[in-house]
């Protein structure tokens, strides 16, 4: 196994394209170099920080010549030494669009060896910025500093303003680092998840005694209530799009949702399905698609707190009715489990919901093995303008 080497280099590279996590490509003596906050076309000199076998990982030390995407950040914390949670505000949007077909098809085909001979469709989001309903801020109570982690480290950015949230998650931050009381917190380092909707914000943290407001979000006639402590997603602007994407056109006899949340698709394929089934292994999560299958009054729907790959083997008999699944795994994808048994099941239609390319392609690639499915469309949603992070819907059919 190649280890991790520290390097120190100085190179000069020309960055070819954008690839998965968001580096620039280049090549150089040798090297398939890596670089962070790069753009296609850019002319840089860059540090090499480490290497592994014949990849580096670089950071930039001078741009010789500009890309025509590379654009002012308009972030004054958007730097390699500064706040980590944008890597893209150095391109302007078609080009980060670009981007992440890009990232979606080198996954694709460099690990799910998979040659989609379609056109891979994306929809931008409405709001570049000013966008993110959800937040994770960090505050350092020794030295008083409320925001997020400098790139790469687990120091905190004092941040005042966050470009990419809401409106609504930005008061909450003025209000935050004004009404703080330093001296209240035991520990250094305290995490505070922060959900909006419209103008209602919940807030949590294991070291406020507050209790966390539920807050709900609606569209399509369906009410969703949460809070801070679950999950949902980021981008609100989206969610229509990102629902009728999954589901156009499905309809039947019974459908299964697999790692379900809160019910975001639960709750539309009950209205187009006789039976749903949905499962996730969220105990608080449950619970609250459990009320919001109540409020909307369908009766049509079990939901299930358990490992979707547990509950598909030991339900097969019920599982093994279904038409359509839908999946929609965290980052780290479906476990191998859940895929053998969607295989067994062999239902018409799968749709894959994903936030991660790389596990997306590995998955994929088990489900396109064979006699199995074939891709039916590949559709792109900027959930996460600004960062490298996209999501990504499969439709896939029998074969």
């Amino acid at each position: 196994m190649n280890k991790l080497k520290k390097g120190g280099e100085i190179l000069d590279v020309t960055i070819e394209k954008i690839v998965p996590n968001g580096y620039g490509l280049g090549f150089a003596e040798g090297l398939t170099v890596l670089v962070s906050l790069a753009a296609a076309g850019d002319r840089l000199r860059v540090r090499v920080n480490q290497k592994k076998g014949k990849t580096a990982f670089a950071s930039i030390e001078e741009i010789l010549a500009p890309s025509p995407d590379r654009i002012e950040p308009p972030c004054p914390y958007f730097g390699a030494s500064k706040c980590g949670g944008c890597d893209f505000q150095q391109m302007n949007y078609d080009a980060q669009l670009r981007a992440k077909i890009g990232i979606v098809e080198d996954s694709l085909t460099r690990i799910g060896k998979i040659n989609f001979p379609g056109a891979i469709e994306i929809v931008p989001s409405p709001k570049p910025f000013g966008y993110r309903s959800r937040a994770q801020w960090h505050l350092d109570t020794r030295r008083r500093r409320a925001g997020y982690f400098r790139r790469n480290s687990h120091d905190v950015i004092d941040v005042e303003s966050c470009p990419i949230i809401t409106g609504e998650l930005q008061k909450t931050l003025d209000e935050l680092r004004t009404s703080v009381e330093w001296d209240s917190f035991w520990a250094q380092r305290v995490e505070i998840e922060a959900a909006s909707a419209g103008e209602q914000v919940s807030i949590y943290s294991s070291e406020i005694v507050e209790p966390t407001e539920e807050i709900s979000y609606e569209f399509d006639g369906n009410r969703y209530f949460y809070d801070a402590r679950s999950f949902f997603q980021g981008n609100l602007y989206l969610v229509p799009q990102l629902v009728e994407t999954a589901l156009g056109g499905a309809g039947g006899k019974s459908a299964l949702d697999l790692y379900c949340g809160v019910g975001l698709f639960t709750l539309p394929l009950a209205r187009r399905f006789e039976r749903v089934c949905g499962v996730e292994a969220s105990d608080r999560a449950i619970d609250a698609a459990r009320k919001n299958i109540e409020h909307a009054r369908l009766e049509n729907v079990e939901v299930f707190s358990d490992a979707v790959g547990d509950w598909l083997a030991e339900n097969s008999d019920a599982a093994a009715e279904a038409d359509f699944i839908l999946l929609d795994p965290p980052r780290t994808g479906a476990e191998r489990e859940t895929i053998e048994q969607i295989l067994k099941i062999r239902p018409s239609e799968v749709s894959y919901v994903s936030c991660d390319p790389s596990t997306l392609a590995r998955d994929l690639r088990l489900l396109c093995d064979g006699d199995a499915y074939e891709i039916r469309s590949i559709t792109v949603l900027d959930l996460f303008p600004q960062t490298h992070h996209v999501e990504t819907v499969v439709r896939l059919k029998l074969k």
